[in-house]
């Protein structure tokens, strides 16, 4: 197929691109700095510029979404204007195209109102009570992408959860950075379930998913390695693959909760090039369980994660002490 795949950059676009280009697709690529992926077209530009999403979408089968805004805080028009304007822009331009399988790439934030997950399904995207600017946007432009869901254009969605693993910046760098600092907290036991999923296996699932998506389609699936761990354990084992101590900062989750609004509201006065410290947000999701029922996941995309988390904690081990 000629598939174009937005937000080519970071690891997951970047590795999706290479594996469909290895599968003998035609691959396109769209987004604001090259992404180095051997064998692809590409295309520079913004998913919020409609002229350029539509040269980009010329001669598409398939379209893979995953260009996002990503980040704990911001200004709000500034993620709306990739996760919701942009979305809808590749989408219309899609179907405008005759592309006839849509993936969309979302976050199981846009459900999560900051309770505890225990087992649960994917359920519907609530813009009105998701936490945070980024889960906020994520719900409106996944509701967009599945008011468009049809049988002559089928849209399926994946959220991956947590993703991590060699060469991630957003989660597995920041984590380890942080612990080697002495600035990374266990919030209250640190007992609290959460699911991860390994890189490899996130670009499997959607590599999965644009086959899937033109039998199944019309709903949203979280894509996890459904192997749940303290968050706690987890986070330690994290640091210790990565080179660092593990984490001996510990702070009562009701002092996070409160730090964390407190943070977000000095955050929000001045311009920032780096991420918060720590949010309401993200205190609640190192506090509260969270990890998901995988059985429809793996039974529509006829899917199972090939890297178990011990597995992939070796092979950061790895590329860390080969690249230090």
């Amino acid at each position: 197929m000629n598939v174009l795949i937005t937000g080519a950059s970071g690891l997951l676009g970047s590795s999706v691109a290479a594996a469909l280009v290895a599968a003998g697709h035609t691959v396109t690529t769209l987004q604001r700095r090259p992404s180095g992926v051997d064998g692809a077209r590409e295309v520079l530009g913004s998913t919020a510029d409609a002229a350029t999403v539509a040269r980009a979408m010329e001669g598409q089968d398939a379209v893979i979404h995953l260009a996002a805004k990503v980040s704990m805080a911001g200004d709000p028009a500034a993620f709306e204007a990739v996760n919701i304007e942009g979305t809808r822009i590749v989408v219309d331009a899609a179907q405008r195209a005759g592309v006839s399988r849509f993936v969309h790439i979302s976050s199981p934030s846009v459900a999560h109102a900051g309770d505890s997950l225990v087992g649960a399904p994917a359920g519907p995207a609530d813009p009105e009570r998701a936490r945070g600017e980024y889960a906020r946007t994520k719900a409106h432009g996944e509701l967009i992408a599945l008011a468009a869901d049809s049988p002559e254009f089928p849209v399926l969605v994946l959220r991956p959860h947590l993703m991590w693993g060699p060469g991630d910046t957003q989660l597995t760098e920041r984590i380890v950075e942080r612990t080697r600092q002495g600035r990374m907290p266990i919030l209250g036991s640190g007992a609290a379930l959460v699911d991860t999923l390994y890189v490899t296996n996130a670009v499997d699932a959607i590599v999965a998913a644009l086959d899937a998506v033109a039998r199944t389609h019309g709903e949203a699936l979280v894509v996890t390695n459904g192997q749940p761990r303290p968050i706690g354990e987890f986070v330690s084992r994290l640091a210790l693959a990565g080179g660092a101590p593990p984490p001996t900062l510990r702070i009562p989750v009701g002092t996070a909760l409160a730090a964390g609004s407190a943070v977000e509201k000095v955050w929000g006065l001045g311009e920032h090039d780096d991420e918060p410290p720590l949010t309401r947000f993200l205190a609640e999701q190192m506090s509260t369980a969270h990890w998901f029922d995988q059985r429809r996941t793996r039974e529509v995309l006829d899917w199972t994660p090939r890297v178990s988390i011990a597995e992939g904690l070796e092979n950061l081990r790895t590329h860390y002490s080969t690249s230090a």
